[in-house]
């Protein structure tokens, strides 16, 4: 991680030129809906914040994005609500023995569970996949984290199905190409690579019904019900019952907190650029965020929100 002394701090109060600050941004896969968003982040801050530059790294996403923050490799990251959460209080691997000393900038934008198939696969529901070949994301990523949970408080082993750890556009590829019978996707919708797949072949997103979206409450409570509505992907005519979870703009509790703070300003202030790289950023609002974010805000950021006339609960203060 890049610290930020003194001199960069008090450059960025007064708006003036400081020496370049670059600054990495853990994302996720191409296909999905982290990257474009962080590279969207990146033009913003460099854009916006003097002295400041910014680049969006391809990882694994989220729990490889927290090991990175943890190691001081990333800046801020991309990461999904439960994950956060689990990294920052130690309740998840590799975590347990040195929790995340994480904080957050905003929640973002909810990721949709999106359970993907082709329309002549017969997999109509989420008991159909057992005995089936199934990407349950790539390794490292939240969309495995939710795989898992979605699967398994449903009564769905891993034992269960063939489980196959792609990334999204890899898993768009393996369904096309028949080599799986369903992939599991936790992302903004729309993304890129259902898009690209319900272009070049008929597709079919499984609903889940109410009993199984409680059941995964039950196991993960930041999950929320949520439908994808009609026509997000080409021929999806019905809208579809799924759940949600927000994504995390972490950092570092080092970062520098005129930076946080600028950084947090910029992005709501001029999120009209954020909304022209991917609509998941509709939800990138102050509201939204106060009312979803799972760990601690940077206070950078709770400057912004206090200005913004937001109230900060207490347990979301460091």
């Amino acid at each position: 991680m890049k610290h930020l002394g003194l001199g960069l701090a008090a450059a960025l109060a007064l708006g003036t030129a400081a020496s370049a600050q670059d600054l990495s941004i853990a994302t996720g896969g191409t296909g999905g809906t982290y990257y474009p968003y962080g590279g969207g982040l990146a033009e913003l801050i460099g854009r916006h914040i003097d002295g400041a530059s910014a680049v969006a790294e391809v990882t694994g996403a989220s729990v490889e994005n927290m090991a990175l923050i943890a190691q001081g490799q990333s800046d801020l990251a991309i990461v999904l609500a439960d994950t956060a959460y689990a990294a920052v209080n130690g309740t998840i691997d590799p975590f347990t023995d040195r929790p995340v000393d994480a904080q957050a900038i905003a929640s973002i934008y909810p990721n949709a569970v999106h359970i993907v198939t082709l329309a002549g696969s017969g997999i109509e529901s989420l008991q159909d996949l057992v005995g089936k070949r199934v990407s349950v994301g790539a390794p490292g990523s939240g969309t495995e984290v939710n795989a898992e949970q979605v699967l398994t408080s449903n009564g769905i082993s891993y034992d269960d199905i063939t489980p196959e750890r792609l990334n999204f556009n890899e898993t768009a590829d393996a369904l096309r190409d028949g080599d799986i019978d369903a992939g599991i996707w936790s992302v903004g919708p729309p993304t890129s690579s259902i898009l690209n797949l319900a272009a070049t072949a008929d597709i079919r997103i499984v609903p889940l019904t109410d009993e199984e979206i409680a059941k995964a409450q039950e196991a993960e409570p930041v999950f929320a019900a949520y439908t994808l509505q009609p026509d997000l992907y080409e021929g999806m005519e019905e809208p579809v019952q799924t759940i949600s979870i927000p994504n995390v703009l972490v950092v570092n509790a080092d970062m520098d907190e005129e930076l946080a703070y600028q950084i947090t300003m910029n992005m709501f202030e001029h999120v009209d650029e954020l909304i022209a790289v991917h609509p998941a950023a509709n939800d990138t609002t102050v509201e939204f965020s106060v009312s979803s974010t799972p760990i601690p805000f940077h206070p950078g950021a709770i400057r912004y929100y206090e200005e913004a006339g937001a109230e900060i609960p207490d347990d979301l203060r460091p």
